[in-house]
Parts: C-alpha cells; structure tokens; sequence
C-alpha cells in the first residue's frame, strides 16, 4: 500500500501552518507582556529584540531590589531600636551571640524593654516578661522577631497605678541586666 503523494504534501503544510498560526499566537502572548516605546508597528525580530532587552532590564532591577532588600535587612538590624524607642542606634547586633543587649525605656508611666539577642538566648523573652510583672507592671504588648541569627524581642508594659514608674523602671532595668550578666557567663 502506497501512499499519496499529495496527501502526505497536504498533511506537512497543515501540520506547518498550525506551527507557524502557534508561533505568531506565542509572539503575540510576549509581545504583549513588553511594554512598548516604539511608536510604529515593529517587526518580529525588533519585537524579539525588545522582549529580550526589557526581560534583561527586569533581571538587573531585580538584582538590585534583591541588593538593596540585604543591605536594608543589615540597617534594620542595626537601627531596629530607633524604630521602637526613639534613642539608641549605631551597629549593635555585632557579637549578639556572646552578649545580648537590653534596653529599658520609661514613658510616663508606660515602659517600653528592648531586648536583641543571638539564638542562644532565646528564653530570655520569656524570663523578661515574668521579672516585669514582679516588678509591678502589666504587659500591653509583647512581641519578638527573628533576622538571620538575631532576635529582638520587644516589650511594652504599662506600670501599675500603686507603684512608682521611675522606681519600677530602675529595679526592672537591674533584674534584666542582672539576668543577662548572669546568663552571659554561663555561655
């Protein structure tokens, strides 16, 4: 059995028009992804041109998005106190692993512990909270956030209307230095 010339002929040119019907239909799809800067109709090879350059534009934006997500992560390690309290900055999260820093700041009668610590001392969150509430204050809000190997853990706390704040502030400040000292030695 011998096919037809013809038929096998008509069979390639249906399967080639559906290509190049499905190539024109997937330029089309890309070069309305692209945004345009040229005025005129352009042709398919500047299409493809276009496309190219603004999917490298893209990567390099990216890059640079990505640059600046690290080097805003850094800073915001480093400034995360002036976000909270308003006073302390410089780089501060150097060597948190061996010593954690903690900082009391008192409001009126609200107060507001700042605490950044390494992995290694993450039950101070914890710890801090109970001395606080010994302490004679209340918490309002109390929250902690993990960046790379840094932990800020954040409290604020309302002192009690029977206790003096500025007393209350001095003997949480102690305790919690105290406690760190403590625990710094032990690793």
């Amino acid at each position: 059995m011998e096919k037809c010339p013809s038929s096998s002929r008509t069979d390639r040119k249906t399967i080639e028009k559906n290509r190049r019907n499905q190539m024109k239909a997937l330029f089309s799809k890309l070069n309305s992804l692209v945004p345009h800067q040229r005025s005129r109709e352009a042709s398919l090879p500047d299409q493809l041109d276009d496309a190219v350059n603004y999917i490298k534009k893209l990567q390099t934006n990216l890059e640079k998005l990505r640059e600046k997500k690290d080097r805003l992560m850094g800073i915001e390690k480093s400034s995360h106190c002036n976000a909270g309290f308003g006073r302390s900055g410089g780089a501060i999260t150097e060597g948190l692993n061996s010593s954690p820093l903690v900082e009391i700041h008192e409001m009126g009668s609200a107060l507001g512990v700042l605490m950044i610590t390494g992995l290694d001392h993450q039950f101070m969150f914890n710890e801090s909270i109970r001395v606080i509430q010994e302490e004679g204050a209340d918490i309002v809000n109390a929250s902690f956030s993990v960046v790379k190997d840094t932990i800020f853990h954040t409290i604020h706390s309302k002192v009690r209307e029977s206790a003096a704040a500025g007393s209350v502030a001095a003997r949480i400040s102690e305790r919690l230095k105290k406690f760190v000292n403590d625990q710094d030695g032990a690793f």
